[in-house]
């Protein structure tokens, strides 16, 4: 298992890499509907091939099972597929995220406690709520910083 920074972001990547999204959003993201997820995997694409630091975990198969997006020194994005999660890999993403590119800073889904609690158990503290997401849906944002 090796964790890089993606440069070139291929066709074939982001599409598995939406598939990692969607799979993880299915089991993470429970307050959502199946038309809701549909709709936003619409911007996943975009936001991958946005996002100025996309740093990925593949398999040694090459076969991508997690990745993270990093803008400036706030976490944007983290998904793990099913199979992996609970495995460290959140860990070893979040603390490289740290080591080398100085995260410290990331909103969380309310309606999402086990990730709320995992940021909290990485050393993130809740210091902000707002009732709405960043699209103006009614889901609850934790903005966290570490301490």
């Amino acid at each position: 298992m090796r964790i890089i920074e993606i440069k070139e972001r291929t066709i074939l990547l982001i599409d598995q890499l939406t598939e990692v999204w969607e799979k993880s959003v299915r089991t993470t993201h429970l307050f959502l509907s199946d038309s809701e997820i549909e709709d936003i995997k619409k911007y996943v694409p975009q936001a991958l091939n946005g996002i100025t630091h996309l740093i990925v975990t593949e398999k040694d198969n090459k076969c991508p099972i997690a990745f993270m997006g990093v803008e400036e020194q706030k976490l944007e994005m983290l998904f793990i597929t099913p199979e992996e999660r609970g495995n460290g890999l959140g860990k070893k993403l979040i603390q490289h995220g740290i080591d080398n590119y100085s995260i410290n800073e990331l909103a969380v889904n309310e309606q999402n406690p086990l990730a709320k609690g995992f940021y909290e158990h990485m050393g993130f503290q809740v210091y902000k709520r707002t009732e709405h997401d960043e699209q103006g849906k009614p889901y609850p944002l934790l903005y966290m910083m570490l301490n």
